[in-house]
């Protein structure tokens, strides 16, 4: 771990020691171009950094957190544009990698392991939101009415990558049973398909009203009363006109 931290280190200052006013050129002027060149070194430095990470047998998450560090460091030297960048790699990642993982993920689920115990994934459905969802109902209650924090409840309770990912981690260390990897990663899926239904329900069921976003009784009062002040032929300035309504 602390060899492959040392790489990362080295090529976050690789920049720095590429200070040639032609390579920055480069860079910036092909990162918009048919070469995007910022996005093919970005997946470069990705691939030699999960290699890495593999080969001294490390997570491949770790090695792409740090190609993500090494890459913040780079586009600051560079002066890169930073949103542009992330634009691609949402395309990139949502269009190509993301898919090819869920369909690779989805292969390797044991539905007969689920079918023999449904009890053990329903479990694992009402625990993603016990431990994930319910505590936005502390989190958020300064910030979000109650109605809106309940859905929030339901939204923060749908996960599946995390939940692949450490099935993938837990059986391969030996700690997870076939089981209980394939009831959670089940209970993952029912959780993308259930809880935002759920969500979305209760935000159309009801729409918001001036209590829900905080706004009092005097306050929605007064928004009224400055509405009709702004509506033709009154005073935009408040005051009242000769022979107008107030």
């Amino acid at each position: 771990m602390a060899l492959v931290g040392a790489l990362a280190i080295v090529l976050s200052a690789a920049p720095w020691l590429a200070r040639s006013s032609t390579v920055q050129r480069i860079i910036r002027e092909g990162q918009d171009a048919t070469g995007q060149t910022t996005l093919r070194w970005a997946v470069v430095l990705l691939f030699l950094l999960l290699a890495i990470a593999s080969r001294f047998g490390l997570d491949v998450v770790l090695g792409a957190l740090l190609a993500g560090i090494v890459l913040r460091a780079w586009t600051q030297r560079f002066n890169m544009d930073t949103a542009g960048l992330e634009r691609k790699f949402d395309a990139v990642g949502y269009g190509i990698f993301i898919p090819i993982f869920f369909v690779s993920s989805g292969m390797t689920l044991d539905l007969k392991a689920i079918a023999q115990d449904p009890l053990r994934l329903l479990v694992f459905f009402l625990l993603l939101l016990i431990v994930r969802g319910l505590p936005s109902l502390l989190v958020y209650r300064r910030a979000l009415p109650a109605r809106q924090r309940v859905e929030m409840t339901f939204i923060t309770a749908t996960t599946l990558p995390l939940l692949i990912a450490l099935v993938e981690i837990g059986q391969r260390d030996g700690v997870m049973l076939p089981a209980n990897a394939a009831a959670l990663v089940g209970a993952g899926v029912l959780s993308v398909l259930v809880y935002p239904l759920i969500a979305v329900g209760l935000h159309r069921s009801a729409p918001l009203t001036p209590a829900d976003v905080g706004i009092t009784g005097s306050e929605a009062a007064d928004r009224t009363t400055g509405q009709e002040a702004l509506r033709p032929g009154r005073e935009q300035g408040g005051a009242e006109q000769p022979g107008g309504d107030q």
